[in-house]
């Protein structure tokens, strides 16, 4: 039940804690499941003193159970194994601290860690977690390396040495973190993140040796796969051997088998490529001598050519043609010349033909009254009337004396 304080009446501190240590030991015994963080057993004493982590949040609570009940467990509990406890939640008031009291201790069985694992895959890949759409690829010369290993680890050396040895140009940036135990999954996260942020970091890789079930279980951690999945950088995961599988393999961008396959695909092969290069060049001075050995012999063609050997053949060739067709219009033209000038002949010849002149010249006259008008009948004038005679040589001045009508116009004539 709550207590009656307030301003003017307040409880010490005895009566608050005996209150709380009232409250707790109301709860019960509990199951309680989780991973031993902290192992400490102290010579002399009957009580063992343990610290049980979440294996997920970052909570831990003190355990204490008895000698005798910690040394029959088999297998012994030893720090990052996971167990489930019955316990009684108990409240130490003298030191204002809560633990809990240990009765019964059942170590996880590995069968029963493999069912738990598995469920938890089904439902971090429910949630898209491991999609391959989500993978990104490695850089293919990645500027600085992110390495998340143990110090001093085979592991680091096996990264370091064989991605050197490939490229020894490659820069690395190690970031340690514990690789088992309670720590691990925190450290892993702390790292990853931190080298997630440096922009320099291309690519991360997350490496360790092999090991059992239960020491790997730090890298199939709920808290570390999500993340990686949150990382912006590529990640690759190196955790044990080949058979070895955490869940950090589905999450990671690049499952290696080992630390050293690992090296193998984060940096190439220096004398790979440069073998490649040369051999690329070598194709390439191949392709260029083909192409201008072809040129040169399409070249070779084109001057072959009778029009190219010798330029001038094809000009004097035509040159003669021009001058046949040169000839060819003259005759033509001088052809049209004198037929023109005989049609001009003929023309002129009849036009003096049908000339009053040419008439003239017969010894025919032309006679006109004296305002020139040309008179063809007697009637036209009168006697005594001046007319002019036109002959072909000239003009005959005559006055009418006299006029005669004949029946016919062949028998007219004409007396002046």
């Amino acid at each position: 039940m709550a207590l009656d304080t307030s301003l003017e009446s307040p409880a010490p501190v005895r009566q608050i804690a005996q209150a709380i240590s009232g409250w707790v030991d109301r709860l019960g015994a509990v199951w309680v499941e989780g991973q031993v963080a902290q192992v400490n057993r102290r010579q002399g004493m009957s009580t063992v003193f343990m610290v049980l982590r979440d294996p997920v949040a970052d909570i831990s609570i003190s355990v204490t159970c008895s000698r005798t009940l910690y040394d029959s467990l088999n297998p012994p509990v030893v720090e990052g194994a996971g167990v489930i406890i019955h316990a009684k939640p108990s409240f130490y008031a003298t030191r204002g601290t809560m633990s809990l009291y240990a009765r019964d201790i059942r170590m996880v069985g590995l069968g029963e860690l493999l069912a738990r694992l598995e469920r938890r895959r089904q439902l971090l890949a429910a949630e898209g977690l491991f999609a391959p759409e989500l993978k990104r690829p490695l850089p293919f010369l990645p500027g600085t390396v992110g390495l998340i290993t143990a110090p001093n680890s085979a592991a680091e050396r096996d990264v370091l040495e064989n991605a050197r040895r490939r490229w020894p140009a490659v820069r690395f940036e190690v970031a340690y973190a514990a690789m088992q135990g309670p720590r691990a999954t925190t450290e892993n996260i702390e790292a990853l993140e931190r080298l997630d942020r440096d922009p320099a970091v291309d690519v991360i890789v997350i490496a360790r040796g092999g090991g059992s079930v239960e020491d790997l279980l730090p890298f199939s951690d709920e808290a570390l796969i999500r993340a990686v999945h949150r990382a912006h950088t590529p990640v690759v995961s190196a955790i044990g051997h080949e058979p070895d599988q955490p869940l950090l393999d589905l999450v990671a961008d690049f499952r290696a088998s080992t630390p050293t396959d690992a090296a193998k695909h984060v940096v190439p092969d220096m004398s790979e490529e440069v073998s490649r290069l040369a051999v690329a060049r070598d194709r390439l001075h191949r392709a260029v001598t083909a192409r201008l050995q072809r040129e040169q012999a399409q070249l070779e063609s084109l001057r072959s050519r009778p029009s190219l050997a010798d330029p001038h053949s094809l000009f004097n060739s035509r040159g003669s043609d021009v001058d046949d067709i040169v000839a060819r219009a003259r005759r033509a033209l001088g052809h049209r010349l004198d037929r023109a000038g005989d049609d001009i002949g003929h023309q002129r010849a009849r036009a003096r033909a049908l000339s009053p002149l040419a008439t003239l010249q017969r010894g025919y006259a032309v006679l006109q009254d004296e305002r020139g008008h040309v008179v063809t009948t007697v009637g036209a004038v009168a006697e005594g009337a001046g007319v002019s005679i036109r002959v072909a040589d000239g003009r005959i001045g005559a006055t009418v004396t006299s006029t005669t009508v004949t029946s016919t116009a062949s028998s007219e004539g004409t007396r002046a």
